[in-house]
């Protein structure tokens, strides 16, 4: 029976019989981890698959033990420890010859903020290991606290005010390490999510996929609205989505048109920014900064963005 999953895909004979989430799990309607893991399900199709996750809202989502909503083997870690056990795990299977598939599912709390220590080490070893941070840009399994992931305006459950920091740029930190693979993907744009998966499966060594998840619990937005903030946020260019090869090659995949009306209305969906009163106008010049700096790596030249 075909199984409708997002962006229009259909299950197809390549995909795998078992969902990796199956039906049944916890995860919050809206949730952009409900959607990455059905487009992982077409993109790992028959390849055998080993996930660890670390305390996340991806850890609730498998449920109580013995039963699991995970269609594959799972490791549940502490937050710190997820990129060391599944070093270990990729280490043991290549020494049983194993072509098993070790694959990170963090959020982004457990992942530039508790988690980093081993994150960062993993990537410098080199380790045969997918990582994919879904970032909801809060710590959304213990009630929604700010993390280095929080943008600027943005107001959570512990801050009185909005934060004023800008969040922190993980892609040019793992690009730092130079390591073989490294990405933005926009669950909005599911070709494009799907192919990036499944070139990250097909390399070796560790490779690092970022993904803007949508939270209407911490984002104060409506459910059946993630998918379309995602595409506000690529279209304004506050997501870039690119590609990084061995920390040297960047390839820009999408080309927003920097909408400032998009922008406006990415902001006036979600309840988290309107205590600021942060605007289109206060955040264009982060976002051009952004840009340019993006723009030199690529080796891209585009013309100034006209102004209305």
């Amino acid at each position: 029976m075909n199984e409708p999953v997002l962006g229009g895909m259909a299950q197809t004979t390549l995909d795998r019989p078992d969902p990796l989430l199956r039906m049944g799990n916890t995860n919050c309607g809206g949730c952009g981890l409900s959607s990455l893991m059905q487009m992982m399900r077409h993109a790992t199709a028959d390849q055998r698959v080993h996930l660890v996750v670390p305390a996340c809202c991806a850890a609730v989502s498998a449920g109580v033990y013995p039963q699991s909503t995970y269609g594959a083997p799972t490791l549940l870690t502490t937050f710190a420890s997820a990129a060391a056990a599944a070093s270990g795990i990729a280490s043991v299977a290549a020494m049983n010859g194993e072509d098993t598939r070790v694959i990170c599912i963090a959020g982004d709390g457990g992942t530039y903020d508790i988690g980093f220590a081993t994150l960062s080490a993993a990537a410098d070893r080199n380790e045969d290991v997918l990582y994919i941070c879904y970032d909801n840009e809060i710590y959304g399994n213990t009630g929604g606290q700010r993390s280095s992931a929080t943008p600027a305006g943005a107001v959570t459950s512990n801050l009185a005010r909005a934060k004023p920091e800008e969040k922190k740029d993980i892609l040019a930190i793992m690009a730092a390490h130079h390591i073989p693979y490294a990405a933005s993907v926009s669950l909005a744009h599911a070709e494009d999510t799907v192919r990036k998966l499944r070139r990250a499966l097909d390399l070796k060594g560790f490779r690092f996929l970022h993904v803007l998840s949508p939270c209407p619990t911490g984002w104060k937005s409506e459910p059946a609205m993630g998918m379309e903030l995602v595409r506000l946020a690529v279209r304004s260019g506050l997501y870039p989505v690119f590609e990084v090869f061995d920390g040297k090659r960047y390839v820009v995949n999408i080309e927003p048109d920097f909408s400032d009306e998009a922008l406006d209305m990415y902001l006036s969906l979600q309840l988290r920014f309107q205590k600021s009163g942060i605007t289109a106008a206060s955040l264009r010049p982060a976002i051009d900064r952004h840009w340019q700096e993006l723009r030199a790596l690529s080796g891209r030249i585009v013309p100034a963005r006209r102004v209305a």
